[in-house]
């Protein structure tokens, strides 16, 4: 089962690098995620819900410049590019079903880098959270998530089977895993 504080289950215990305790989770600042025109943008928070198995996530939308908000506030400026999500979980689920990290790029906007660059901006909240490793699970087949794995300096660690009635006739998926790091994230 997830959790969302306190003890990690089991079978999360059991697995090397994860805490038996952990602090209460509280939500962080993201501060501003920029790299040059990309920059992501906090859609909505998704709250822990233990019986459905989800743990607290953050979900941002990737946008590159554009003329900034409008004048009444309402929206968000810039072109909307794909999406990126971070799990903050620290359980056999997370390590070896849906990972930390998910993401998307629009067909228009794919090959130019955003989804990787996404990861990146990523690491100081991830850090805040003291997730370290990040894991980021891909299909064999989609290259274009491998490529993207790779260029945000995440390494192939193994190929995981996934459980009994997840992911349909495709039952594997590449881990990899991302060094976040242990630098202070000022602020935070």
């Amino acid at each position: 089962m997830t959790q969302c504080t306190g003890r990690a289950s089991a079978a999360s215990a059991a697995l090397p690098g994860v805490p038996a305790e952990s602090p209460p989770f509280a939500w962080r600042d993201p501060g501003e995620l920029r790299d040059g025109e990309l920059r992501l943008v906090l859609d909505y928070r998704s709250p822990c819900a233990p019986a459905r198995g989800w743990t607290p996530a953050y979900h941002f939308g990737l946008r590159v410049d554009g003329d900034g908000a409008d004048p009444a506030g309402t929206r968000v400026g810039g072109t909307r590019v794909g999406g990126v999500e971070l799990r903050v979980g620290r359980d056999a689920r997370h390590e070896r079903v849906t990972g930390h990290v998910g993401y998307f790029v629009t067909p228009e906007a794919r090959g130019r880098g955003y989804a990787a660059r996404a990861v990146r901006l990523l690491l100081p909240l991830a850090r805040a959270h003291g997730l370290d490793p990040l894991w980021i699970l891909c299909e064999p087949r989609n290259r274009a998530s491998r490529r993207t794995c790779e260029r945000a300096g995440a390494a192939l660690a193994d190929v995981v089977r996934l459980p009994d009635g997840v992911g349909g006739a495709r039952r594997f998926r590449l881990r990899y895993r991302l060094r976040v790091g242990a630098e202070e994230v000022p602020g935070r």
